[in-house]
């Protein structure tokens, strides 16, 4: 099993800039990609990037392209979100996933970090 821990999240204005991060630990040789998921107060999880583990490619959500870059450090374990030229919509909480090798669907979840971003 993977276990996450994400943190950095935090208050910006508008046009500001945070950085997340995702840190792994346990089984992390059982992960074949990683993602970002946020969670705005009466709206369902959505989408906003993700990373394969191994060759680092990435895909991002229509409404972050341009603005956010996923990362990741494979001899850290860790994954990060650069997210520029924030918006009031992005204001969510923020969780990190991990997809295991050979699985469709992300199992391991972290326990998720606000970003508030004001106007």
């Amino acid at each position: 099993q993977v276990q996450l821990v994400e943190s950095g999240g935090g208050l910006v204005q508008a046009g500001g800039s945070l950085s997340l991060s995702c840190a792994a630990s346990g089984l992390t040789f059982t992960i074949n990609d990683m993602g970002w998921f946020r969670q705005a107060p009466g709206k369902e999880r959505e989408f906003v990037a993700s990373i394969s583990w191994g060759g680092g490619s990435t895909s991002y959500a229509d409404s972050v392209k341009g603005r956010f870059t996923c990362s990741r450090d494979n001899a850290n374990n860790t994954m990060y979100l650069q997210m520029n030229s924030l918006k009031p919509e992005d204001t969510a909480v923020y969780y990190c996933a991990a997809r295991p090798i050979l699985k469709s669907a992300f199992e391991s979840w972290g326990q998720g970090t606000q970003v508030t971003v004001s106007s």
